[in-house]
């Protein structure tokens, strides 16, 4: 990423909730200077105010990246603030969830090269997940800063259509609270089986998260993994054969729950 020339053309953020502080973050630490970066926020917070970044005031006239940061439902409020700096050089790249490229162009113009963005909220401990699809007017350069700086929060995969955006919605932009409700309910089924609430807890804290740092790291895949934890008619089994049932288990219940959120992700880009 060719970061001088970031700093010195300079990065509006715009919308610095949970997600662009974590990006913000990120950023500075890596090197971004303060003052190369303007940021749009109704309700700074005190973290914020305390970072040396541009707050308000006019934009930089090119600067080399806007970064729409917003929630969905106060995007028609806040493009405008963006809207002189389409269709130039500016790269403008969106984290909102449910929000299509074409509402940035109609709103930017179709010049403008827009890449979307869809994180997850492990980025705000550097652990996330993000997915990237550009416009027919992004360059290879484009999408290279773009995954630059989608790294300070974690991972990057590239889409090959928008058309997959519904889905990695559902799978790893809703997936960490698929996780954090398994965490809850096995925490619960270890307090029905007699442990207390905080040791149940933290039992189940613990296990779901070495489990998923192991998945990631093991040359094996996680059926592979699975299998070694299992032994023959043993305790892993017996609760294996309730979770793998064909017609109540959790793939077919995980399968139902993804398609509802891929469903709702297509309505909302169409609403």
């Amino acid at each position: 990423m060719d970061m001088n020339d970031v700093a010195t053309r300079g990065l509006v953020l715009l919308g610095c909730g949970k997600m662009g502080s974590a990006m913000l973050a990120g950023w500075l630490r890596n090197g971004l200077p303060p003052k190369s970066v303007w940021v749009i926020d109704p309700n700074p917070s005190d973290w914020l105010k305390a970072q040396g970044v541009n707050m308000g005031g006019d934009l930089p006239s090119d600067p080399a990246i806007a970064l729409v940061a917003v929630k969905p439902q106060m995007m028609a409020e806040a493009l405008p603030d963006v809207k002189l700096l389409g269709n130039g050089t500016t790269l403008v790249i969106s984290v909102a969830a449910g929000t299509p490229i074409r509402v940035f162009a109609e709103m930017l113009g179709d010049k403008t090269p827009i890449i979307r963005a869809m994180p997850n909220t492990p980025a705000a401990i550097g652990r996330g997940i993000t997915a990237l699809i550009g416009n027919e007017k992004t360059q290879p350069d484009d999408m290279d800063l773009a995954e630059a700086l989608l790294w300070s929060i974690g991972q990057t995969v590239r889409l090959d259509s928008e058309d997959q955006m519904d889905a990695v919605t559902a799978v790893s932009g809703s997936g960490p609270a698929y996780v954090f409700h398994l965490i809850e309910t096995l925490a619960a089924a270890g307090i029905a089986e007699g442990l207390p609430p905080e040791l149940a807890m933290e039992l189940a804290k613990a296990t779901v998260g070495g489990a998923g740092e192991l998945a990631e790291n093991a040359e094996e895949d996680p059926a592979q993994l699975r299998v070694n934890v299992t032994s023959p008619n043993g305790t892993t089994q017996a609760a294996l054969e309730v979770l793998m049932d064909e017609d109540t288990g959790l793939g077919m219940l995980m399968s139902r729950a993804v398609a509802a959120a891929a469903n709702r992700s297509r309505e909302l880009a169409n609403e």
